[in-house]
């Protein structure tokens, strides 16, 4: 099925060939009309006015939450809205307390949000020990598109440090497979809306109800707070001691329709429509012998990322806009926000990465390998 008649983008652009989800993925009309719903009929902020408008919107921004809940499987309680995985790394990272000695095992293809962070604020290691405070692993690499099996990661680091907090970067997960934090038995679970068809400016940070208790709030002001006097403060219980502030309502409650949006189509058509188009582009892929491709074929998620040793071709950059510029086609150059990843493989210039989403089809993989020849043609004869 043609997915691309949901979203308006490629109606305004009807040759667009979108392949960088990885990055954002495009929304669709019944998620931009949801955030614009609020904006001309409810427009009121959350939690504190007690008129009709304003309790509609605590209602639907309070559903999304409950949305996000039963779409991890975990409890409302357990759910803070933040800015995005970002966001949702850094306030682990602060609000558990984390010190500069305290030991953090990251994977070297971890993202930068969820490497930069421990590297500043604890001791980055690559082994875990006893004296481990912090796990952090990613559900799947933005760069090589491979399924961690993180569930298998949590036993086997609980088996050496029973009190390891576990935090799992799911920002490329949940769009494509679905995710059931209780089972992962994670801490922490860290996504974005943007990646998964929903609105920029809004994460989620699923938080263990155990650790919730443990932490400290990391930004302070409205919305937060249980009493106030002179001398002292106490806290919201819940995730609004974590959501001070006025949120981002708009951005949560397309959130909340944007998941809607996933669960109509349903993930069995999804990872079906998407292993299709995968395993045709890496065919596709295979038969350009300039190109090769950073990790291993199997076991990958609609992403790839490529590149070329030889020394007559241009950057990563250069090729991405060339296939921009002459094919309209969206791909990502460069390091993809994991740097050390492709340093270990020495790869400095980066590398070209195709992602995919529900609306990709066969001539977009087309249009790109049709790019990808014109740029051979370019820079080997110069």
């Amino acid at each position: 099925m043609n997915y691309k008649k949901y979203f308006p983008i490629f109606k305004k652009q009807p040759n667009l060939h979108y392949l960088d989800s990885g990055a954002t993925a495009l929304k669709p009309q019944v998620v931009i009309d949801k955030m614009v719903e609020y904006y001309t009929d409810y427009s009121a902020n959350i939690h504190r006015g007690l008129y009709p408008i304003s309790e509609r919107a605590t209602e639907e921004y309070e559903l999304a939450r409950e949305k996000v809940a039963k779409f991890i499987n975990a409890k409302m309680e357990e759910i803070i809205f933040t800015s995005g995985t970002t966001d949702s790394i850094n306030l682990v990272a602060r609000a558990m307390g984390l010190k500069k000695d305290d030991e953090v095992v990251v994977e070297i293809e971890a993202h930068h949000s969820n490497f930069v962070v421990w590297q500043q604020l604890g001791k980055i290691v690559f082994e875990i020990t006893k004296n481990t405070k912090i796990l952090a692993i990613t559900h799947v690499s933005n760069v090589l598109g491979q399924i961690n099996d993180i569930k298998s990661i949590i036993e086997q680091a609980r088996k050496i440090n029973p009190e390891i907090v576990v935090v799992v970067d799911g920002a490329q997960a949940v769009a494509h497979m679905p995710v059931d934090v209780t089972d992962l038995d994670c801490d922490f679970y860290a996504f974005s809306g943007h990646k998964m068809y929903g609105p920029t400016g809004v994460g989620v940070l699923y938080t263990k109800a155990k650790r919730q208790l443990e932490m400290e709030p990391a930004k302070f002001g409205g919305g937060m707070i249980k009493t106030v006097s002179t001398s002292e403060s106490t806290w919201a219980n819940g995730p609004e001691k974590f959501e001070a502030g006025t949120p981002p309502i708009a951005e949560v409650i397309g959130l909340g329709e944007a998941i809607d949006f996933i669960n109509e189509i349903g993930f069995e058509e999804i990872q079906k429509h998407e292993k299709e188009l995968t395993e045709y582009l890496l065919e596709k892929i295979g038969e350009i012998n300039w190109i090769k491709i950073l990790g291993s074929r199997e076991n990958k998620l609609g992403l790839v990322a490529m590149y070329s040793d030889d020394p007559k071709m241009g950057t990563s950059h250069d090729i991405a806009d060339i296939l921009g510029r002459d094919f309209n086609v969206c791909v990502r150059a460069g390091h993809h926000c994991a740097m050390p990843l492709h340093t270990k493989f020495g790869i400095e210039t980066g590398t070209v990465r195709a992602s995919l989403g529900i609306y990709n089809t066969r001539e977009d993989i087309d249009e790109l390998i049709k790019g990808l020849s014109k740029t051979w043609m370019i820079f080997t004869k110069k």
